[in-house]
């Protein structure tokens, strides 16, 4: 094996990250914002004047390091991604970057693996903590090395058994990925048919982490009324791709401060983000 248990769960990496508003405003255009140019709303995101900040902006943050040296990364899909924040995001930070593996479960020899990353982040000045994100990505090449089975470092989230309270309908643009890319994540999967072909797919899909983003959007202009502040959370389990051009439709559940939420495509009736949770300020 390219790893061992002990040696894998032994990573880490610091460094610094810095953004600005061109880097904010961005990644709110690669989540689709800005299709109404002269929507007041939407403005608050995609220009500088008086600017905020998508809260799932926080999952883009990372240290540089060998985090997942010996992962073989063609054989690598996105399992779940969660985001705390401890202030509300602002549009411009110099942060402190400290990232780790948490956790790997061995599901087997040709099983594969589940790999969970948790990076934390604060200000560099003040040293404010700003957001921890867990993400987990399963290796389904790399079952085998000696870790334990389970359990995982989280619990998933259950969603509600009754009607959503609201619903939301986001269509995304064809060119959506191309745009999305920009904010850090080139895997060519997303913009070249030929490798996305290779990986089984019949043209480039999203990235799993816009989709989470287009979640966000939708919770924040369906229940926060576009208040990024609002925001404390936001947690999601991927279970399916999106190809750019589909709709995608946000179901919610609000109980007191939390909001329920399920993603689904319109075109094809897919689940692509389930057991998802937002948890509210205020």
């Amino acid at each position: 094996m390219a790893f061992t248990y002990d040696e894998i769960t032994s990573r880490t990496a610091t460094g610094d990250y810095s953004y600005g508003d061109r880097e904010t405003m961005l990644y709110a255009l690669g989540l689709g914002m800005g299709r109404e140019p002269l929507d007041p709303q939407e403005l608050l995101y995609t220009y500088e004047k008086n600017l905020k900040t998508v809260p799932t902006m926080a999952a883009l943050f990372s240290a540089r390091g060998n985090l997942l040296e010996g992962v073989n990364y063609t054989m690598v899909v996105h399992g779940e991604q969660r985001v705390t924040l401890h202030q509300p995001l602002p549009w411009q930070a110099d942060l402190v970057v400290e990232s780790r593996v948490a956790e790997a479960l061995d599901k087997g020899a040709g099983k594969g693996a589940v790999i969970y990353l948790e990076t934390r982040t604060k200000l560099k000045d003040t040293g404010a903590p700003v957001s921890t994100a867990l993400s987990s990505i399963f290796a389904r090449g790399d079952g085998g090395f000696g870790g334990p089975s389970g359990p995982a470092p989280a619990e998933t989230h259950a969603i509600p058994d009754r009607k959503p309270d609201a619903t939301c309908e986001l269509a995304t643009r064809e060119d959506q990925a191309l745009i999305y890319r920009l904010s850090g994540d080139r895997n060519p999967l997303h913009c070249d048919p030929d490798v996305a072909s290779a990986a089984g797919f019949p043209k480039p899909i999203l990235h799993g982490l816009c989709t989470y983003g287009v979640s966000c959007r939708a919770v924040l202009q369906t229940i926060c009324d576009y208040d990024h502040t609002r925001i404390a959370a936001f947690d999601a389990r991927f279970s399916s791709p999106v190809f750019p051009g589909e709709t995608v439709i946000v179901d919610m559940w609000v109980d007191g401060n939390v909001v329920s939420y399920r993603s689904r495509l319109k075109e094809r009736d897919v689940m692509v983000i389930n057991n998802g949770r937002a948890l509210l300020r205020g």
